[in-house]
């Protein structure tokens, strides 16, 4: 059986996370330079920037885009009320939901709720958008794969009443 270098980091990648998400609560640990402590599995990051995001977003990228794996990944923390602008990806996108409560929603479909443990698929070219609740915190693992095709093409941001779930 073929496998190509691309498969194989992408079954390497979800590997390891899936190895990070059994691990259970984290003792204070260090990465790099920056501290990881509680049951954080990655540092915190970077402030998104408000370009791309409402309210108070952290992104802390874990895979680098290269020409062997074609695929990101990163960790964003979204502090509650905080989410992502509309957005879409030429080569879809898989969330890993690993910590809180938060939404999602794809276009034209009403907004869904998403906790801890869930795994959601966004379909190539389809905008969409996610976030923490108003209540609570929200931290994801994203998958962005057959990055030659590009990675992310930011639209507008998401109004309160598309937050909100209003109709």
């Amino acid at each position: 059986m073929t496998v190509s270098n691309g498969r194989i980091g992408f079954i390497i990648t979800l590997g390891l996370l899936s190895l990070c998400l059994q691990v259970g609560k984290a003792q204070p640990t260090t990465t790099g330079t920056k501290p990881v402590t509680g049951s954080a599995i990655f540092p915190k990051g970077e402030k998104g920037s408000a370009q791309t995001f409402t309210g108070t977003v952290w992104v802390q990228s874990l895979v680098e885009n290269d020409s062997i794996y074609q695929l990101v990944s990163g960790s964003v923390t979204f502090e509650p009320g905080a989410r992502s602008f509309w957005h879409s990806h030429p080569s879809g996108q898989v969330l890993l939901v690993t910590d809180g409560i938060g939404y999602h929603q794809l276009e034209g479909k009403p907004r869904q709720v998403v906790r801890k443990g869930d795994v959601v698929k966004c379909p190539p070219n389809t905008p969409h958008w996610h976030g923490a609740s108003a209540d609570s915190p929200m931290t994801h693992i994203h998958i962005i794969p057959k990055t030659e095709k590009g990675i992310v093409r930011w639209l507008r941001a998401v109004t309160d009443a598309e937050y909100t779930g209003a109709r």
